[in-house]
């Protein structure tokens, strides 16, 4: 059992990190400890490395994303919801690719094993709803949207970010155009 506290350094740390991550991906641990207004030892108790702690910045944003898919089917019909859903998806993947350098090929490995399969439950349930409202082809496939997005990530977002457009393709291409 984790004392609050602990749990609440450790979200803290996350926080910090993923903030210092996005203004600049070469931000030292002790930058972080410093924004996340913890010690080092506690810092290093949590993350050891500065790999575990990228790690950690990205599971828990992939956890985030998965965990709106209720609350954007309930306020979205499902193909909106699906393409507020990959926008986000989108953009947290080209952050995750963004900290690429300071990740090892075991690491990029582990991440990508660690979220594929929860990623494809939730484009699952995404694309069960439109099929079920007959906005979405009864053929669609998880794993087939998620490799067709995968460009999406990849695409550059400057001087203009084509990835919107993209996504209105891929999205037009998965409806039953009644």
């Amino acid at each position: 059992m984790v004392r609050s506290d602990a749990r609440e350094n450790r979200a803290r740390i996350l926080a910090a990190a993923r903030e210092a991550f996005t203004e600049d991906g070469s931000a030292s641990m002790n930058q972080i400890a410093q924004r996340a207004g913890v010690g080092a030892g506690t810092l290093y108790r949590n993350f050891p490395t500065r790999e575990a702690l990228v790690l950690a910045v990205y599971q828990d944003e992939v956890a985030r994303i998965i965990a709106t898919v209720p609350d954007l089917l309930a306020e979205h019909p499902p193909l909106e919801a699906l393409r507020r859903w990959t926008t986000d998806l989108v953009e947290a993947m080209r952050k995750k690719h963004g900290l690429g350098d300071a990740l090892s090929p075991g690491a990029h490995q582990a991440i990508n094993e660690q979220s594929y399969g929860p990623v494809v439950t939730a484009i699952t349930q995404l694309l069960d709803a439109g099929k079920k409202d007959g906005s979405i082809r009864t053929d669609a496939d998880a794993g087939d949207f998620l490799q067709l997005t995968g460009a999406l990530w990849r695409a550059p977002s400057t001087p203009e970010d084509r990835a919107p457009r993209m996504l209105a393709l891929i999205l037009d291409g998965l409806g039953t155009h009644r």
